[in-house]
């Protein structure tokens, strides 16, 4: 499996199994540091930190596995520092983990105690939720549905072990329900559950403490969290004896009538990403000049969509699904540049078969920035599925298709071909708004035309379009 370099430019994902393997090594190699004391002496420097200056006491909510344990170390921690803990658990004590046993036991040495019911009736300065880490594997049901109910239902800050309970670590998905941190501390790595799908909603602000493991020591990982631009992501600065045919000629087709727009603002977007000219192919033929920009160009669909003198060909903002642009879609597909394929060109893959083989079929680069549904109707299966796992989904169609694939939405999850992700970390609900993708198409078509590589332009793309960077490139959001 490809592995990403670990650096604090572009910081690993783990799943949970990458998780508890590193954990795994670090005990074999280090017997007698356990990592839950570790764990819970952060969370207790942490909780002093985010804790309200009420006064109140700090409620620990403690789960039946190593989480739980990890918010009992903290309790020992805090009462040692001079701060009044409640610890609610209905874990049984006979059946915790040896290492929560132990956390347990000396905490009940340390003169305090476990209440096993939830203590509604007393004021918090802060909730500690250790019910339930990355090692859930049901839905949150019954009792400890509850539980996180009435943590919810409080009004003081809550700092969430590892993840939020509820929230699957690896896809971001809500089992059953979860509980709404203002901060997670997670340890050893970052979990793609806390980027994407419901994760940011619920996660809060996120902080990573490696607990003192070399990252180096943990396994090797395809994922990477898109939280800023590489190197390689950056074009090399202009010469200033430059002329636009250096910097590439981006042809876009879509625009039928009621949707020029779309075709309109992908253009301009490519302008405002550095390409060196654009070329639109607008299927109203009513359209010849967008007096909004006028370095737009526009030539006939039919002759664009043939990719003659283009660097790059963008195809689907506007497009329509009826029979021309089914035509200029079959006709786009051989074309002997990088592909970019949006909006309704995905549809009509999704239609029709033998399109999505051809598609397949490309040897030059080829990029798909579906939404949800649009992935989806892709997969042929529902949108729900696709949220369910959005990196699965994302590398799924990244195979199929042999393409780079950017599933938008809420921590955009970009799949390369060769079995590497990453999820961006930019952006937000402003871009929940008609155009917003049309943007994205122009912006990765002009980064391709001026000679990023396929995967590097869409990555640089999705990061540049989250900080709504309009007029920025990669030579300059440094």
């Amino acid at each position: 499996m490809p592995t990403t370099p670990r650096s604090s430019v572009t910081p690993a994902l783990y799943m949970a199994t990458d998780i508890h393997a590193g954990e795994r090594i670090w005990a074999t190699a280090h017997p007698h540091d356990p990592l839950m004391e570790k764990a819970g002496a952060t969370a207790a420097e942490w909780a002093g930190t985010v804790a309200d200056d009420s006064g109140e006491p700090v409620l620990i909510l403690a789960g039946p596995g190593n989480n739980g344990g990890d918010a009992l170390v903290a309790a020992r921690h805090l009462a040692a520092q001079g701060f009044r803990v409640v610890v609610a658990s209905r874990a049984d004590p006979t059946r915790l983990p040896q290492d929560a046993a132990r956390a347990r036991d000396a905490w009940l040495q340390q003169g305090g105690t476990v209440l096993p019911h939830f203590p509604s009736s007393q004021r918090y300065s802060l909730l500690i939720d250790g019910l339930f880490g990355i090692g859930l594997t049901r839905d949150v049901a019954g009792e400890d549905a509850r539980w996180i109910a009435q943590a919810n239902a409080l009004a003081c800050p809550k700092l969430a072990l590892d993840v939020p309970s509820g929230l699957d670590s690896d896809s971001g998905r809500i089992r059953g329900c979860a509980l709404r941190a203002d901060h997670t501390l997670t340890f050893l790595g970052l979990k793609p559950g806390l980027l994407t799908a419901e994760g940011p909603d619920y996660a809060g602000t996120l902080h990573l403490d490696m607990l003192g493991v070399d990252p180096a020591t943990m396994p090797g990982t395809p994922g990477i969290a898109l939280a800023q631009l590489d190197e390689r992501h950056h074009l090399p600065a202009r010469a200033r004896n430059s002329h636009k045919g250096q910097f590439g000629h981006v042809g876009i087709v879509g625009g039928s009538s009621g949707m020029v727009g779309a075709c309109l603002i992908a253009g301009r977007a490519a302008l405002c990403q550095g390409a060196g000219s654009v070329t639109l192919g607008v299927l109203d033929d009513r359209i010849a000049v967008d007096y909004g920009e006028p370095r737009l160009m526009f030539a006939s669909p039919e002759h664009l969509a043939a990719a003659v003198q283009l660097n790059v060909l963008a195809i689907g903002p506007g497009l329509g699904r009826g029979a021309r642009a089914h035509i200029l879609l079959e006709a786009a597909l051989p074309a002997p540049c990088p592909l970019v394929l949006d909006a309704d060109a995905l549809n009509l893959l999704a239609d029709d078969p033998e399109l999505a083989k051809q598609a397949a079929r490309r040897t030059h680069p080829t990029l798909l920035t579906p939404h949800p549904g649009e992935a989806a109707r892709l997969l042929g299966v529902s949108g729900m599925e696709v949220q369910a796992n959005r990196i699965e989904a994302a590398r799924t169609l990244s195979r199929t298709y042999h393409a780079e694939i950017a599933l938008k939405g809420a921590g955009t999850v970009i799949a390369h071909p060769d079995g590497r992700y990453a999820i961006n970390t930019t952006g937000g609900p402003w871009l929940a708004q008609a155009g917003s993708g049309d943007r994205l198409t122009g912006m990765v078509a002009a980064l391709l035309g001026q000679g990023l590589a396929a995967g590097d332009a869409l990555e640089a793309a999705v990061w540049l379009h989250g900080c709504d960077m309009e007029t920025a490139t990669p030579s300059t959001a440094r």
